[in-house]
């Protein structure tokens, strides 16, 4: 086991999990980490000191948010530099999930500092195993961009998506994220994860439309995960078999052979796609010549 103590060149920077809701999360490795750090870098102090107090930790602390990561990132940096040991914590969850951690560890890594995660409670994890949805393969998108050109772009490509999302969001703007993604992405199986380990954790499972016909009856309450099922290979089929019915065999023929594919293999393709034989495209290829 580390020791924090144990000093290199350079300090360690520690990624400190916390609970996103049941204090019962926090490790007995996370609590003995930030009482033998030498200082504990926090998302917002104010939220943390409630944290330290319940678990009786005294180490100095000090913010590292958003909006002072630069700045204050190069301070954490010269101390651990210095040999000190810095524990970095979020508000909730892992830090560098959705969160600056991941410019402080870059940071790092370009000066050599040893970095380390102490691991515990994620809230996408967390929504993604309570889901029912597939686990195998996902993509984790965090919040929406707040720009409307931006958003409509992430939404583009989350159309497109096989994998199942994962999105957070705050319970104010929830119905209005789950009627975007309705209009964009169609119907699609959804579990709408709130309050994640608290007293009142609900997994609504529903569709997209579902879900919007809910939260307009009922106000949602506590930090969200949306977990929605990915366009499926059938639609994905569907689509393509659309795409070549509106094209002629010519058409499709050309599709191919301008990628560099040779005029037998092209036609092994069009035949595939369209559920003929070859015998078919070849009549229809001399019947337009």
């Amino acid at each position: 086991m580390e020791q924090v103590e144990k000093r290199h060149a350079s300090g360690t920077l520690y990624l400190c999990a916390t609970p996103i809701g049941n204090l019962e999360d926090m490790t007995f490795r996370a609590v003995r980490i930030l009482k033998e750090a030498d200082l504990i870098a926090a998302e917002d102090t104010r939220n943390s000191i409630k944290l330290l107090n319940h678990f009786e930790i005294k180490t100095p602390m000090t913010s590292y948010h958003e909006y002072n990561k630069i700045e204050k990132g190069h301070k954490l940096v010269e101390r651990l530099l210095k040999g000190e040991n810095i524990a970095l914590i979020t508000d909730a969850g892992t830090p560098g999930i959705s969160d600056p951690g991941e410019e402080l560890v870059k940071m790092c890594q370009e000066e050599g500092i040893p970095v380390t995660a102490v691991p515990g409670a994620a809230a996408c994890i967390t929504a993604l195993t309570l889901s029912g949805l597939s686990t195998r393969r996902f993509a984790f998108e965090a919040f929406l961009p707040s720009d409307k050109k931006e958003r409509q772009a992430v939404l583009e490509e989350l159309k497109e998506e096989t994998r199942t999302i994962v999105l957070y969001e705050a319970p104010h703007r929830l119905l209005r994220t789950l009627k975007l993604l309705w209009e964009e992405l169609g119907e699609r199986k959804v579990r709408v994860c709130r309050e994640l380990t608290k007293k009142h954790e609900t997994v609504f499972v529903s569709t997209i439309s579902g879900a919007v016909s809910h939260y307009e009856k009922h106000e949602p309450k506590g930090e969200c995960v949306l977990v929605i099922e990915g366009k499926s290979r059938r639609e994905i089929e569907a689509e393509e078999i659309a795409s070549w019915e509106i094209m002629s065999i010519e058409e499709h023929m050309r599709y191919y052979e301008e990628q560099g594919i040779n005029r037998k293999d092209a036609m092994k393709r069009v035949a595939k796609d369209r559920g003929i034989s070859r015998r078919e495209v070849y009549s229809a290829l001399l019947g337009q010549e």
